[in-house]
């Protein structure tokens, strides 16, 4: 008789034992009432009057599918995101809500989308970051009574209307040749003060035109194939109109 006493006492604990893997926390329910966390290792749990619920504390990555959204400035655009969580108590986390995982999904989805309305189309393709970090935080003050910790939020893609995409890249190649055009003028401010600047210096200095004609005709003359139009020196003229005068 004490062997079977033995026996049924052996395999009941048998039969209670839960195994709470060093990557979970176990919640347990004694006839329903929350009675505490249960850490990683081998547990009893006896059945009929105790449940545990295992619940993972591992960082989640919940891919947010595509949603549709209109900026501030009315363009509609499809995003997507990807948000990255973990639980951080355990026991509010199957508690105070029926589903973490789909409540978080949904809630990323909703967020995303009064993100997006918030700011204008420039600032959403230039300040993404700014918006992820937006969404990071209203999710995870929404989350905080669940026991879940969001740790970031990425946008992964915006996608534009094929029109507005054509805009856009009018708009770009339009600022490219504005900055083109800009960069030749100044070039041709630059070059004209320079050549002021030697006009001047050449003027100012005895012989110097002279010099820099011969220099010319030296440049222009080492190929043969150019045909060479001498051009008389001013200080030439001028001297033969001295001379002209003295006579």
């Amino acid at each position: 008789m004490w062997y079977t006493i033995l026996g049924i006492i052996v395999f009941l604990i048998l039969i209670s034992l839960r195994q709470v893997n060093q990557y979970e926390r176990g919640v347990m329910f004694t006839m329903g009432r929350y009675t505490g966390m249960k850490n990683p290792g081998w547990r009893i749990v006896w059945p009929i009057f105790q449940s545990m619920k295992k619940v993972d504390i591992r960082v989640k990555a919940v891919d947010v599918p595509d949603q549709e959204a209109i900026t501030k400035d009315n363009i509609s655009v499809r995003v997507n995101a990807v948000i990255y969580y973990k639980i951080a108590d355990a026991a509010r986390a199957v508690i105070e809500v029926e589903n973490f995982y789909y409540a978080v999904s949904q809630l990323a989805q909703t967020t995303m989308r009064n993100a997006v309305g918030e700011v204008d189309l420039d600032q959403l393709l230039s300040n993404r970051d700014e918006v992820s970090k937006r969404i990071q935080m209203v999710v995870d003050a929404a989350t905080d009574p669940w026991g879940i910790k969001v740790d970031s939020v990425e946008l992964k893609d915006i996608n534009l209307p094929e029109d507005m995409k054509r805009t856009i890249a009018k708009q770009a190649e339009a600022e490219r040749e504005r900055r083109a055009v800009i960069i030749k003028a100044e070039g041709e401010v630059v070059a004209a003060e320079n050549m002021a600047k030697a006009a001047n210096i050449l003027a100012g200095s005895q012989g110097a035109l002279h010099l820099r004609t011969l220099q010319t005709i030296n440049d222009v003359s080492s190929d043969q194939s150019n045909t060479l139009v001498f051009a008389i020196p001013l200080e030439v003229l001028r001297a033969f109109e001295g001379i002209r005068k003295q006579i």
